[in-house]
């Protein structure tokens, strides 16, 4: 049985972007063109469909380390900040990205919230699975 830790992250979420973005459930909010993924960035991102791409690195997070909320997901989303002449520090990702990425892995039915946070339902775990059995099987 081939699960989501046996294939290489980035195939797993670019296959599982592709996957969401033919999906109907699933489009980028209005804002999306223009905002930046954190207050460490710069720049927009440069990508297109930047929105599927952290939504699917949004579910394999979660379904790894679930259940998992807000915060702790800015944590691993976020990066250092440049100063100037001031030492760098870290700083967390944008939240709102976050949310709105798992109130529509939500409801897609992937995702549900318990009283520790949200984790992989089983519709969402068997999507996984079945994303990574596609990928071996190229």
């Amino acid at each position: 049985m081939t699960t989501l830790y046996d294939v290489p992250a980035g195939e797993l979420i670019e296959l599982t972007a592709m996957k969401l973005k033919n999906d109907e459930r699933f489009a980028p909010p209005k804002w999306s063109s223009w905002v930046k993924t954190g207050v460490h960035k710069e720049n927009p991102p440069l990508r297109d469909d930047w929105w599927y791409v952290r939504c699917a690195s949004l579910f394999r997070r979660i379904a790894i380390d679930g259940p998992v909320g807000t915060q702790r997901l800015r944590s691993v989303y976020g990066g250092k900040t440049d100063n100037s002449s001031r030492p760098e520090r870290f700083v967390r990702g944008s939240g709102s990205i976050i949310r709105k990425a798992m109130q529509q892995l939500e409801a897609a039915g992937f995702v549900r919230t318990t009283k520790k946070g949200r984790e992989v339902s089983s519709l969402g775990r068997s999507f996984l699975d079945n994303t990574a059995r596609e990928i071996v099987q190229r």
